[in-house]
């Protein structure tokens, strides 16, 4: 089936070189002066120098709370400031990310009512987290609800509500909306197919994604680096790296130049049939071709390094990195935190958690819920608390696992008072355990002497 793949390719390859050098011999063939962008009237010069920021849009940035950026929408409306789309917009990105859905919907009500136009960026953020937080019916629902906020639904927005569908599971629903494309006027891309494919791999429907590489060179999309990358994760995964190696050529030969992605699934696949030095040794072969490594490439190593317990060979990688000028990012720190926890050496987890501040890469939500989950493992609940509000400061949410898990252990020390505090973030964020559950967990953590068990009912009776 590969090598089908790979010969099926040819035909599109040498369309595209033919379209390519058509367009050029034509672009040769046209005058100067039609390639010329007029210039600028002064006045729009003027506007556009003139042009200052917005002083709600400027405010609201520097705000990390969600329900004071609410506070300060208010207070610019009471003081006669008219609110138009960048305020609404700038106000909505702040609420989706504390993930305060009940207030977007609010806000989307008043746009609708006062006609105001929206741009369809606004749309695809909030499509987005919604799908992160796997509200997919809300995220269906906004993109047929587009037309009706003034909004053009371009591909865009199409491929991304597909993705949304795809990464949250819902994949028989994302076919029927492959299907409907043409019906909503979309004409599927190299993006829209490439989502796609990823959709059957997911599902392990090999076949079908082949089908639809077959497709897209019928219907004359040229398949991306991405698409080969598709198929070359399922055989690096499964170790087949003759076969990767073979489609890994060809694809060079068809002038899709791989990129530092191309390169990292190839030394997974070395790591997991044990050729590590291999693996390491094709970050200097890539460099040779001209695609310099990434932080991406150093994480593989660092994860296989990992799974090993390998953990300080692991880190002094990031040193090897700082050699060659190459910061690492914070999926290369979250490896090492990982591995750190899983050892139980939450210690040195939270130092890394220290270094990365110190050298400016800011942790993300999964740092703080590894770190957060560690110090929990470890018993260590004063230490979970001190990350908690970090990450609450930060803007970032826990899992509602993690939350859970720091009650029952306040509770478990008797510490009530952290435990209604993390209760009530719960609640904020409309995070909740059934009763049932919830009753269960605490009077696990209460123990057979059930010394604060009077207080349970009431904790879940005012949660």
């Amino acid at each position: 089936m590969i090598q089908k793949l790979i010969k099926g390719s040819r035909l599109l390859i040498f369309h595209t070189n033919i379209c390519s050098i058509h367009s050029h011999s034509l672009s040769t063939l046209t005058p100067n002066k039609y390639h010329k962008k007029p210039p600028l009237k002064f006045s729009q010069k003027l506007r556009d120098r003139d042009r200052e920021p917005i002083p709600f849009v400027a405010d609201v940035k520097g705000l990390k709370d969600p329900t004071e950026a609410l506070s300060l929408f208010e207070d610019y409306h009471e003081r006669g400031f008219k609110h138009h789309y960048p305020s609404y917009s700038s106000l909505v990105y702040k609420l989706a990310r504390s993930r305060r859905f009940e207030a977007i919907d609010a806000i989307l009500g008043h746009l609708q009512d006062r006609n105001i136009r929206c741009g369809e960026t606004l749309f695809v953020a909030l499509i987005q987290h919604y799908g992160k937080a796997h509200l997919v019916s809300k995220a269906v629902e906004l993109f047929h609800r587009m037309p009706s906020f003034n909004c053009f639904r371009s591909l865009q927005s199409f491929n991304v509500l597909l993705n949304t569908l795809v990464d949250c599971g819902h994949f028989s629903e994302a076919c029927e909306t492959f299907q409907q494309a043409h019906e909503m006027g979309f004409r599927p891309n190299s993006v829209s197919y490439n989502i796609m494919i990823k959709g059957w791999i997911k599902k392990g429907g090999w076949e079908n994604a082949c089908n639809l590489f077959d497709e897209m060179l019928e219907r004359r999309v040229q398949p991306s680096v991405v698409t080969y990358n598709s198929f070359l994760g399922v055989l690096c995964r499964k170790g087949e790296m003759d076969t990767a190696l073979s489609l890994f050529d060809n694809m060079n030969q068809k002038g899709h130049h791989p990129n530092a992605v191309t390169y990292a699934l190839l030394m997974e696949g070395l790591c997991f049939v044990g050729k590590y030095k291999e693996a390491k040794k094709l970050m200097f072969d890539m460099e040779f071709h001209g695609c310099k490594p990434q932080p991406l490439n150093y994480g593989v190593l660092m994860t296989h390094l990992g799974k090993m317990g390998n953990i300080d060979e692991a880190e002094s990688l990031i040193n090897e990195m700082k050699k060659r000028r190459l910061r690492a990012d914070v999926v290369t720190y979250n490896i090492l935190v990982n591995y750190l926890c899983k050892e139980g050496r939450v210690g040195d987890a939270y130092k890394i958690l220290i270094k990365m501040r110190v050298g400016g890469c800011n942790p993300n939500a999964a740092t703080y819920r590894m770190m957060v989950d560690g110090f929990c493992n470890e018993g260590d609940f004063d230490g979970a608390m001190k990350v908690l509000n970090a990450m609450l400061m930060s803007g970032h949410c826990p899992r509602l696992q993690t939350f859970v898990c720091l009650v029952v252990g306040l509770l478990k020390g008797e510490n009530s008072d952290y435990a209604c505090f993390v209760l009530e973030e719960m609640e904020k964020r409309q995070m909740k355990v059934d009763a049932e559950t919830w009753k269960i967990l605490v009077m696990d953590a209460c123990g057979p002497d059930g010394e604060i068990g009077s207080h349970i009912n009431e904790l879940i009776s005012s949660h």
